[in-house]
């Protein structure tokens, strides 16, 4: 939207100083809202107010003698006190930050990804989201969530957001997790219900984690799930690689996860220590998650993907091996 200029009314004012800033060595980058409908005189009020110039009047005699305002347009930007009220005009005389932009979390991915992909794209600092995601205290957290885990791995809901990076970057990361988490409530833990009770709700979480990694086709999740209760309720190791693949700094980094299958110590090693991996191993979708909720009873107590990734479970270790031998998967 163009903005007009109002006349002065026979009001003097002398050439300011249009090369001086109001402060030079604050360079922090502020929002500025320009409303719709504001005059450019108006504008130079509002810079004065949010801290941006020294004076509207050195605005008004900028606007008056440069002839710049009528390309100055309503809408979000950003403004530093380090600017002169030349660089402020040039801002305010380009495009608007947007409103919103779309971010996608993708169903399966760490923190560590979702961090990464947010540094990749200038809106946190890396290890930003990392550290935020560690700090459980700061954020409204789940009905039935554990307080007690170390981060917020497996409740940081998939999906594409609309995010506003630039409006309050000092927030951005806490009220995008804060998104994250209210996702998960609202699109899988009120749907479910008690139903998540039966379980409990951190390890419900932690088994969905694994039915992502494990099988990628959302109508064979129940059976995978299945096998994964089974096992864990017969006290039998659950021996799914993907756990010992979850420290790894590179999903895929063949080297490290051969060592991670050998270490005893390694808490997500689930072929050498029994039971449950501490934390989820990434943050599941809602198929995923419906599948560990609602699993789905069978003869089976192993499988196996072949090389085109098809599922093959098994009744017996016998069956499992001919398995191995039949599709070359060791």
């Amino acid at each position: 939207m163009i903005l007009t200029l109002v006349s002065l009314s026979g009001c003097s004012l002398l050439p300011p100083d249009l090369d001086k800033a109001l402060d030079p060595s604050d360079t922090q980058t502020r929002v500025f809202i320009v409303p719709a409908g504001s005059s450019g005189y108006r504008v130079g009020d509002l810079l004065e107010v949010a801290g941006f110039i020294e004076s509207t009047n050195h605005w008004k005699w900028f606007l008056k003698n440069e002839q710049e305002s009528n390309c100055l347009k309503a809408g979000d930007f950003l403004v530093a006190p380090s600017m002169t009220i030349p660089e402020i005009s040039e801002v305010l005389c380009g495009p608007p930050i947007p409103d919103d932009e779309p971010f996608t979390v993708l169903e399966g991915w760490r923190i560590r990804e979702i961090d990464e992909a947010l540094a990749a794209k200038g809106w946190a600092d890396a290890g930003e989201y990392t550290a935020a995601a560690s700090n459980l205290s700061l954020f409204t957290l789940p009905q039935d969530m554990a307080g007690d885990l170390p981060n917020l791995e497996g409740y940081l809901f998939p999906d594409t957001y609309m995010v506003e990076p630039n409006r309050d970057p000092d927030n951005f990361v806490r009220r995008f997790i804060q998104r994250q988490l209210n996702a998960f409530r609202d699109q899988f833990l009120i749907p479910a219900g008690a139903t998540v009770n039966l379980r409990g709700l951190n390890d419900l979480v932690i088994v969905a984690s694994m039915v992502q990694r494990e099988e990628p086709e959302p109508s064979l999740m129940p059976i995978v799930a299945g096998i994964i209760w089974k096992r864990l309720d017969n006290d039998w190791h659950l021996g799914i690689d993907a756990t010992s693949h979850y420290s790894l700094l590179e999903w895929n980094d063949r080297a490290g996860l051969l060592a991670a299958l050998r270490d005893p110590d390694d808490p997500y090693n689930t072929r050498l220590r029994p039971g449950l991996p501490p934390t989820a191993i990434g943050n599941s979708g809602l198929d995923a998650l419906n599948a560990a909720m609602s699993p789905e009873h069978s003869r089976y107590w192993y499988y196996l993907h072949d090389s085109n990734g098809r599922l093959h479970p098994a009744r017996s270790a016998a069956e499992h091996e001919a398995n191995r031998r039949r599709y070359n998967v060791y």
